[in-house]
């Protein structure tokens, strides 16, 4: 993908498609064991998330600051990808999933689909 525009859905689904494609063919671990494994993924990328805040703010008296923001944008990155990605394992029409999910969002939330 090409960093200096912005992504349309239809790359973010082909990458989302592509990368889960790629775990699939060199999962060591199969079945339905598989599928909880790459759930609980996502918990392990929320807690990367986590340790880059505290590494960012210094909370930390014994370490200080270890992580910029940019190191937080990335971890949340990987987060959002990872629960994609799951979506995808769990469910071959991930796309349309997620998308009628975030429009029920969008209409409790902001009270318009479009807004």
């Amino acid at each position: 993908m090409n960093a200096d525009r912005e992504d349309t859905p239809a790359d973010l689904w082909t990458t989302v498609d592509a990368l889960w494609k790629w775990l699939e063919a060199d999962q060591p671990v199969g079945g339905r064991e598989g599928l909880l494994l790459r759930m609980l993924k996502l918990s392990e990328e929320v807690g990367e998330v986590s340790e880059a805040v505290i590494g960012a703010t210094g909370q930390n008296p014994r370490k200080g600051v270890t992580h910029t923001w940019d190191d937080v944008e990335a971890e949340l990155c990987d987060v959002v990808i990872t629960a994609l990605v799951a979506l995808r394992t769990l469910t071959p029409r991930a796309r349309e999933v997620f998308g009628r999910h975030l429009e029920r969002v969008a209409v409790r939330s902001l009270g318009t689909p479009d807004a």
